[in-house]
């Protein structure tokens, strides 16, 4: 995977992390992999829902060690 951008949301609380995402996300071209690093567990919800409702693909996450980590590949 060829990650284009990464944006550490670690220790914000909801709505930060998908605020930031969003602002992230603006700024890639269309097919970039953005990873997403967080420590809300809000995020292993809200996350993939956003960007499913914004047309984008998660393509990948994972939990290590209480961080989530989200690919999410801009449509």
């Amino acid at each position: 995977m060829n990650i284009s951008k990464t944006l550490d949301a670690k220790g914000l609380a909801c709505p930060m992390p998908i605020v930031k995402t969003k602002k992230e996300i603006d700024t890639l071209n269309s097919g970039e992999v953005l990873e997403v690093v967080a420590t809300d567990k809000g995020a292993l919800n809200d996350i993939p829902a956003w960007a499913k409702s914004g047309g984008h693909t998660v393509l990948e996450q994972k939990v290590e060690d209480d961080v989530l980590y989200f690919y999410i590949q801009k449509a």
